[in-house]
């Protein structure tokens, strides 16, 4: 339950300060809170054990027209 309360915790910060979030589960021994802020984007994943891992995702400030889709679909398409 402690770690319930620190999860709910870390949510009500974030929204106080109105901070964009949402919740996902990408591995099957933690949950993800995924952060959006300008140039930035966190993976905030609090695991069953109680540790808490970060990634941060930064922009290098570059920003690409269109035909940079086309580089997604080749670099990343099964």
């Amino acid at each position: 339950m402690e770690r319930l309360n620190e999860l709910n915790d870390l949510l009500n910060k974030l929204e106080e300060r109105h901070i964009f979030y949402r919740l996902s589960k990408i591995r099957s021994e933690s949950i993800m809170i995924e952060v959006a802020v300008p140039g930035q984007r966190w993976e905030i994943e609090m695991m069953e054990d109680g540790t808490i891992e970060i990634e941060k995702f930064i922009s290098d400030g570059d920003m690409y027209d269109e035909k940079e889709l086309d580089v997604l679909f080749r670099d990343f398409s099964d």
